[in-house]
């Protein structure tokens, strides 16, 4: 198991923030990824539109996975409407 950060981009308004927040963690209960820690990192300006929203709610998830979970969860999370981006990055301060 390594540690992972993942950080998310939420569109803006308080329903998807609840609603992207609860499917993440959904998602990662599904594919047995513990999260470690949740930071509300708020509301932020976008550098750039993303799907004509300028503006974003940003979390930051640490996480403790195996590097093949993160793949199998990817393409669902995609298809969240909720979510406007999301990356992952091994953790290397273990």
């Amino acid at each position: 198991m390594r540690n992972y950060e993942a950080i998310f981009i939420f569109r803006p308004e308080e329903e998807h923030v609840t609603q992207g927040n609860t499917a993440v963690k959904n998602e990662f209960q599904n594919a047995g990824i513990t999260i470690l820690q949740q930071d509300d990192m708020g509301q932020k300006d976008l550098a750039y539109d993303i799907k004509r929203n300028s503006k974003g709610h940003y979390f930051c998830y640490k996480i403790q996975s195996e590097a093949g979970s993160l793949k199998t969860i990817e393409k669902n999370l995609k298809l969240k409407q909720e979510i406007l981006k999301f990356i992952f990055f091994r953790d290397e301060k273990q």
